[in-house]
């Protein structure tokens, strides 16, 4: 994903100090990571699921992006739980 400006929430940072993920390792995934969902319909802007694996482990990251200036809002980062995801994380078990 395109961004010309990617911004935290407050959410988001709390939830990566926890994980111990980087700004730069939400910044990758939202660069390099595949787009396993998106959420049109999202406000204020539309989001979308992304899924990346840091240090071998995986990464989902919800990000917002502004449609008219192309600036992302990183919503939250976390890591997915084998308990709730398909094999490959890309899918919630039913």
């Amino acid at each position: 994903m395109d961004c010309n400006t990617v911004t935290f929430s407050s959410h988001a940072i709390k939830r990566m100090f926890e994980r111990e993920l980087s700004r730069d390792d939400v910044v990758s995934a939202i660069q390099q990571g595949e787009i396993i969902k998106d959420y049109p319909d999202d406000t204020p802007y539309p989001s979308c699921l992304i899924l990346w694996f840091v240090r071998q482990i995986p990464v989902h990251v919800v990000v917002g992006r502004n449609p008219d200036d192309f600036s992302c809002y990183v919503v939250t980062a976390y890591i997915p739980s084998e308990t709730l995801w398909q094999p490959g994380f890309r899918e919630r078990k039913k």
